[in-house]
């Protein structure tokens, strides 16, 4: 038997019932595991995460953005290098994922003032009273004098 279709309105019928299936289908496929928890990090700042048992391997996805320390008592650090997100995968001796994590790195919400001459960019922190400070984004000139008085302070301060 053949189906007719009629020459109004036939188009739409077959769009329509090819979008029904699509979207019938999009639901019987496997999905993956649910969205990982998210740990929530602050550039050159960190937080402490407790581990589960029996740890063995850990896997930081882009160790640009953030880095892992364990400690002791099966406890590890995670810091924030650069704004971002990656993920913490933990494995046990047998390669099992026992614990997955999503983290995302973000900039300092604090009392911070962005200046901009040009298109040259100073960051400073006011807390209370305004002082420079180093932040992913401000121009060369800027931030390599801020890094250059830190070190000069840090160097003098060991020397005497």
């Amino acid at each position: 038997m053949m189906a007719k279709i009629s020459r109004t309105g036939g188009h739409e019928k077959i769009c329509i019932a090819l979008a029904l299936c699509l979207f019938g289908s999009a639901f019987a496929l496997p999905h993956p595991a649910a969205a990982a928890e998210t740990l929530t990090v602050t550039v050159d700042q960190a937080t402490v995460m407790k581990l589960p048992e029996k740890v063995a391997t850990i896997v930081v996805g882009n160790p640009l953005i953030a880095d892992v320390a364990v400690q002791s008592g099966g406890l590890v650090v995670v810091t924030g290098k650069v704004y971002g997100s990656t993920n913490l995968i933990v494995l046990d001796r047998a390669g099992a994922v026992l614990m997955e994590r999503s983290v995302v790195v973000r900039g300092a919400r604090d009392q911070s003032v962005q200046v901009y001459r040009g298109v040259e960019r100073e960051t400073y922190s006011c807390t209370p009273d305004c002082e420079r400070r180093i932040t992913l984004g401000d121009s060369v000139p800027y931030f390599q004098a801020t890094i250059d008085q830190s070190e000069n302070r840090s160097s003098r301060a060991k020397t005497r």
